[in-house]
């Protein structure tokens, strides 16, 4: 049997033997994912150490408005000797990451890039923009916001018979949930944008179902939401159905026309 005849009526497989993940092995996939978790956590020591210089300012902004919605005569105590000092590293690591949030950002995209289409991969300016400015928009709804009202809800039972004296840790327990969630919610415009630009969603089909976004977006809300009061789940649900409708708009504007 000659070499063409068994090429034409046996052609060679398809699929590789040894499967490879964006033009990545297995192995050269995890590395490059070690590569940029590393990458990104310099980033952020380097960010924490560089706000540790300024760590009195930096905690005299995180509970400025925790102050403001305490009820007259209430302070924020510690009680363990470490507490204050775990509580001064925390802040700058959050401040740390918040500054580096472009470094981190770019190492994600540096690491689903090689997954991506030639024509896709020239997103990289975008893809960072956007994820950063929705880490910046969701602390800063959570800092003015949302921690503000859910504290000031709290302080509503103090009383000549229950002085409201949170500990410092649980405050800022709660200030640290509400702050990253509202960072992952701020990043939907970024994800459908994306997701519009590879049409995998459409302006249309969120628009359709938008009734079910609403449902959705109350239900999360109230799981998320420490405190059972309807107000403190309207608040936690306005940036939500807000960010759902300018993904529509996003989707609208820059889904491929062709």
């Amino acid at each position: 049997m000659s070499a063409a005849f068994a090429n034409a009526y046996f052609p060679p497989p398809d699929e590789d033997p040894n499967p490879r993940l964006g033009g990545l092995s297995l192995l050269e996939h995890l590395e490059e994912l070690r590569k940029r978790l590393v990458r990104a956590c310099i980033a952020v020591a380097v960010g924490a150490l560089v706000c540790f210089f300024f760590i009195d300012r930096i905690v005299a902004f995180v509970f400025a408005p925790m102050r403001r919605a305490l009820p007259p005569g209430a302070r924020l105590i510690y009680t363990a000797p470490g507490e204050a000092f775990g509580l001064y590293v925390n802040i700058a690591l959050i401040a740390g990451a918040v500054v580096a949030a472009p470094i981190v950002m770019f190492q994600v995209w540096r690491f689903i890039a090689p997954a991506l289409y030639s024509n896709e991969k020239k997103f990289a300016i975008p893809f960072v923009v956007m994820s950063s400015t929705g880490v910046i928009a969701g602390s800063a709804f959570s800092h003015y916001v949302l921690f503000p009202s859910m504290i000031a809800f709290f302080g509503i039972y103090n009383s000549p018979n229950l002085q409201f004296m949170p500990r410092v840790a649980d405050a800022f327990d709660l200030y640290t949930k509400m702050l990253f969630g509202m960072v992952i919610v701020f990043q939907m415009p970024t994800l459908v944008y994306f997701l519009a630009k590879m049409r995998l969603v459409t302006a249309r089909l969120l628009a359709v179902n938008i009734k079910y976004a609403i449902l959705v977006i109350f239900i999360v809300a109230a799981v998320l939401t420490p405190s059972g009061d309807p107000w403190n789940q309207f608040v936690f649900a306005v940036p939500m159905m807000a960010l759902y409708l300018l993904s529509i708009i996003i989707a609208w504007a820059f889904a491929p026309r062709h």
